[in-house]
């Protein structure tokens, strides 16, 4: 499977394109993914805590896939039907600019061109935004599993966004959890706890 960088989020008009700040392309959260998944991934039999001290792996997508490959090895399979979900979306996209009557059909031509223009930067972001939910689904098995109560981090805003994708898939399974900073040895951390028993 081939990821990289697609970029933020495209808005697309019969205007043209512009790019969405603030909406980074999830392949920038990869290594932040791995890391806390690395972190999580051992044996736990006494201690349901994790403080990990974090080294940021730019080739992490590879370790995860092979991650992911060895505990669902139909992801493949799996990542490439959703993906098709989503390419039938973007057709079903270009279908309705090309009905909707209040454009003229100059707009609708300059519109659909766009969107065909960015159809693989779209796709690109849909297969890593995919990626990513698998990934942190892979996290939330492995809490679940192994009842972890905390995981303590160095603070930045990617963990962050990461620990709020996993406490979401934690609220889907019914499991309380909270996100808080605390200073620690002049270090500014961040700490996922849980309610697991």
């Amino acid at each position: 499977m081939h990821l990289e960088y697609a970029g933020s989020k495209a808005m697309i008009s019969q205007h043209g394109i512009s790019f969405k700040q603030g909406k980074e392309d999830k392949f920038i959260y990869l290594p932040y993914v791995y890391e806390i998944l690395n972190s999580i991934n051992s044996s736990y039999e006494h201690n349901k805590k994790h403080s990990y001290q974090i080294k940021i792996d730019n080739l992490a997508y590879e370790k995860l896939y092979l991650y992911l490959i060895s505990v669902n090895p139909n992801i493949n399979n799996e990542i490439e039907e959703r993906l098709n979900n989503y390419l039938k979306h973007l057709d079903e996209e270009e279908q309705e600019v090309s009905n909707r009557v209040y454009l003229s059909d100059f707009e609708k031509d300059v519109y659909i061109s766009n969107l065909k223009l960015m159809r693989n930067y779209k796709t690109q972001r849909a297969k890593n935004k995919i990626f990513y939910f698998y990934c942190t689904k892979a996290i939330v098995e492995i809490i679940k599993i192994n009842k972890i109560k905390k995981i303590e981090l160095p603070f930045n805003e990617k963990f962050w966004h990461v620990l709020k994708t996993i406490q979401g898939k934690l609220a889907l399974e019914k499991i309380t959890s909270n996100i808080s900073t605390q200073e620690k040895d002049n270090i500014l951390l961040i700490k996922l706890t849980t309610n697991i028993y």
